[in-house]
């Protein structure tokens, strides 16, 4: 048999391959190692003026479990996350690296809500009009629990990022309690810049002591 039809289908695939990671990066925590999907981080905002801490899930407007995503305070890492690739034929390799402009899915390591599941997603109840929350309660499979990780610049020695979907960008609006809740937006003005700070270089999940944040961490986890 012929070695030409293999060799021309290595080829090809080989430049399929090398068009699809075009304009791609792999994503890099505060520490500059590679963001993995092995790994789990606690993602931190950079410029909501608050000041505050890494992102948690926390209840929005209609239930006690229909979850938005919202700032910690200060100082507190918020809960972990990871990252995941949509479901696929082949299976990614343990240790991949989460690359820029890519299609992953984020999941909360928390024990909140046991019945539905930690992923993040797009509301489309709109049972929220007014914007467009993400929250938890997606499924990997689906096409609203996918985001991308886009690079906007670097902050002294650390990259920023931003989360996009297919219809907009991630944004904030004031939140419970004061902080920024996370919405889809197309208001740049609205548009909110990330960091990934991975677990083992901050101690402990989202911890609490004065009465308001008790209030809060309750309605946390």
């Amino acid at each position: 048999m012929s070695l030409f039809p293999l060799v021309s289908l290595l080829i090809t695939l080989l430049l399929g391959a090398t068009v699809c990671t075009l304009g791609q990066e792999s994503v890099r925590d505060t520490d500059g190692n590679r963001v993995r999907i092995s790994d789990q981080y606690f993602i931190q905002p950079v410029n909501t003026g608050n000041n505050g801490g890494g992102l948690v899930p926390l209840a929005a407007k209609i239930s006690l479990c229909l979850l938005g995503i919202t700032e910690a305070f200060q100082g507190e890492p918020g809960v972990r996350v990871s990252f995941s690739f949509p479901p696929t034929l082949i299976p990614p390799l343990p240790f991949a690296a989460v690359r820029t402009n890519s299609d992953i899915t984020i999941e909360f390591k928390s024990n909140v809500c046991k019945d539905i599941s930690k992923f993040w997603e797009v509301d489309g109840s709109g049972l929220i009009p007014e914007e467009t929350a993400i929250q938890i309660g997606g499924n990997r499979r689906e096409r609203n629990s996918r985001f991308k990780i886009e690079k906007v610049g670097e902050e002294g020695r650390t990259n920023i990022y931003r989360l996009t979907t297919s219809d907009g960008t991630v944004g904030a609006i004031p939140g419970p309690l004061d902080s920024s809740q996370l919405v889809l937006t197309n208001d740049v003005a609205k548009t909110i810049f990330f960091k990934f700070i991975k677990v083992n270089a901050v101690t402990t999940d989202v911890t609490s002591t004065s009465p308001v944040e008790k209030l809060r961490l309750r309605m946390i986890l």
